[in-house]
């Protein structure tokens, strides 16, 4: 009954700052935890019946009213537009066997091909009888092995707070017929620091261009079929909060 609470919650705050016309980032709130999110595309000037290159960015930022450290995030799922795809043909494929143990220049250093993103995360770890820890990671996207057909990625951290540790998740993106959805990605995060950390922040660049067989390709595509792209999240909790936001981005079409 309480996550079905904390569900509907967190719909109607989606639904009041959308009606309020905050249409490149949110702030949602169900009980004492904030998480503010966004992100868009670049170049917004796409071609109609076709897809073209562009580069994705994106933001999420979690907090509590009263300063105190939120609930560990444990699961992110993210539904992008149908309006465009990823493209693999002739980029380089890293392995997680490549990754594992590895520091961020290590990690770059092995699959430097395959890198199609990069950003940065913080974390805050509360180990008990101790001050707050702050902790801080580059983050880095790489091209991975096809799973059921799809393409996938590995997403890359390493932190020393509470022993050196690399963190490496695989990361489906699978096609789907969900409304204007045609793209999910499901992201379960490890645990941080035995499990005393938290993440509080992370930002990333998604984008990548290669030339395969005489041509230039690109990692992310889209068009602009309709004057606008959109992407949906669901933050999952440790303690069984669930927040749910849209962001929308509009676009015009390239003549």
């Amino acid at each position: 009954m309480r996550k079905t609470l904390l569900r509907a919650l967190a719909v109607t705050g989606v639904l009041v700052m959308v009606g309020a016309g905050t249409a490149y980032a949110l702030r949602l709130q169900v009980g004492k935890i904030i998480l503010t999110t966004g992100g868009g595309f670049t170049p917004t000037a796409l071609p109609k019946n076709e897809d073209a290159p562009i580069r994705l960015f994106g933001f999420a930022r979690i907090e509590t009213t009263d300063g105190t450290p939120p609930s560990p995030l444990e699961k992110l799922v993210l539904e992008f537009d149908k309006h465009g795809h990823v493209e693999t043909r002739g980029l380089q494929v890293c392995t997680m066997k490549r990754l594992l143990a590895t520091t961020t220049k290590t990690a770059r250093r092995a699959c430097p091909d395959a890198i199609v993103g990069k950003g940065f995360g913080t974390a805050e770890v509360n180990f008990p009888d101790q001050a707050p820890i702050p902790a801080s990671t580059p983050l880095t996207i790489f091209n991975g092995p096809k799973k059921n057909g799809n393409p996938t990625v590995f997403g890359h951290g390493y932190l020393t707070v509470g022993g050196p540790t690399t963190y490496v998740i695989q990361i489906e993106i699978q096609k789907i017929n969900h409304g204007r959805y045609g793209f999910k990605t499901v992201a379960d995060f490890p645990k941080i620091a035995g499990g005393y950390g938290t993440p509080t922040y992370g930002r990333l660049k998604i984008g990548k261009t290669w030339k395969y067989k005489g041509k230039t390709l690109s990692y992310a595509n889209a068009r602009c079929a309709d004057g606008r792209l959109q992407a949906n999240g669901q933050f999952i909790f440790k303690d069984g909060t669930f927040l749910e936001g849209t962001v929308f981005r509009p676009c015009t079409v390239k003549k």
